[in-house]
């Protein structure tokens, strides 16, 4: 048995994909009479600075031996990498064992990949350690990924699907012809077995990308036959090949657990579930970005923000106030946290307004500081602020960021698992 781990071929500019590349080694295993028992499409660490958008690394299992299998995977990597991008640095991992054949340490690095910051000198300790064949193209930092992919089959306890659809290679680049009606019906139909398909609220096809690779759509979702059914219903352009990803997209698996009672010891480029407490109003500023500030039972607060692309999701932080207490999940970056979803514990229901005259009905005025209030007209007074119910416009349970926002990783509330009502975007 062998497992074949790739990661880094593609290119923020020029396009390209990996997963396309472990899909054609796929098909030229299948050609040289080897088995493919699996396809994994390992998300890692969203917050890593030397990534695509989804930072994916590939892994193919298959009984082939080896060294043909290494052999295919060079032959397939060297004419697609886009290795003339100095920020595309592909790597290749080949173990020459099973999936329960891989060194516990190689496991451990894989789930470890997801939620922390890995060196490429330990990858390749690693390598080294476990005998296995790696090799890479530029600085060869695509080893990190690649050693993960090789490590992910024991890495996760959680897992979905992705059918991605490619196009005809020389149409690549230009503009892709999907029909929406079509997809948008496909999407309806397959709902909630398939998932982030399109967002309604936007009218966006969340599934086609725009960027110039190879992916037509990539449909996402817990049910393989679903995703099947879907792409049959799909009207668009001619398609050269699909495949069958088993991933961990959609499960959360870049957060980690954080029970502080600081915030501001959480540390930068990590990702959290962490209860807290809104410590001041929501504040929109310049360009569309909501900021709240929360805090732990003891330290400072530190600021959580829905940005201008999470479009909607902005409207329920704005409708937070002091005293809320939330669970809120993001990537903390230079002392802000980026929320991706929350959890409305306990709503703060009472506010502190300024008395009413009994007498006229009019709002009193400060009789001075410490004075408490009094009536202008009528010479009445009160000793301080009243508290009084107020309607809110959130209800307890979870919100998440629409689809068109979500990060590849980041598990959708429609999918189920979570430990309150949730009000899914869709």
């Amino acid at each position: 048995m062998t497992v074949i781990g790739v990661d880094d071929t593609d290119s923020r500019r020029r396009g390209m994909c990996t997963t396309y590349l472990a899909a054609r080694i796929a098909e030229r295993i299948a050609a040289a009479g080897g088995r493919v028992d699996e396809r994994l499409l390992i998300r890692l660490n969203p917050a890593v600075e030397r990534k695509t958008r989804g930072n994916a690394a590939l892994a193919i299992h298959t009984d082939l031996d080896a060294d043909r299998a290494a052999e295919i995977a060079r032959e397939e990597l060297e004419p697609l990498a886009e290795t003339d991008d100095p920020r595309t640095s592909p790597g290749l991992v080949v173990a020459d064992c099973g999936a329960d054949e891989i060194p516990d340490a190689v496991t451990r690095f894989a789930r470890d990949a997801v939620r922390e910051m890995h060196e490429l000198d330990d990858a390749l300790a690693l390598v080294d350690d476990a005998g296995f064949h790696a090799e890479g193209w530029g600085s060869g930092h695509g080893r990190i990924g690649a050693l993960a992919a090789v490590g992910a089959a024991g890495a996760f306890s959680e897992w979905t699907y992705e059918l991605i659809a490619y196009r005809e290679f020389d149409r690549c680049g230009t503009p892709r012809e999907v029909d929406e009606n079509t997809l948008f019906a496909a999407a309806d139909d397959a709902y909630p077995d398939a998932w982030d398909t399109v967002d309604r609220g936007e009218g966006e096809a969340v599934c086609v990308p725009s960027a110039p690779g190879p992916i037509l759509y990539g449909l996402r979702g817990d049910d393989p036959d679903a995703l099947r059914e879907m792409a049959a219903d799909i009207d668009a352009e001619p398609v050269e090949r699909t495949a069958l990803f088993r991933t961990n997209q959609g499960t959360d698996a870049h957060l980690r657990e954080a029970a502080v009672d600081d915030l501001t010891a959480l540390d930068d480029a990590g990702a959290y579930r962490v209860d807290c407490v809104v410590a001041g109003e929501p504040e929109t500023r310049e360009g569309g970005h909501v900021f709240v500030p929360i805090r732990g039972e003891s330290g400072a607060a530190i600021r959580a923000a829905a940005f201008e692309p999470t479009k909607r999701f902005r409207d329920r932080v704005r409708a937070l106030r002091p005293g809320d207490e939330l669970t809120v999940c993001g990537e903390v970056s230079d002392g802000t946290l980026k929320l991706e979803k929350f959890a409305v514990r306990a709503l703060n229901r009472t506010e502190l307004v300024t008395p009413t005259c009994p007498d006229c009905g009019n709002r009193m005025s400060s009789a001075g500081s410490g004075q408490g209030y009094r009536c202008r007209d009528c010479g009445t007074s009160a000793p301080a602020k009243v508290e009084i119910e107020v309607d809110r416009a959130l209800d307890r349970g979870w919100y998440e960021v629409p689809p068109c926002a979500r990060r590849h990783v980041a598990k959708p509330l429609v999918r189920g698992g979570f430990d309150a009502p949730t009000h899914p975007e869709r």
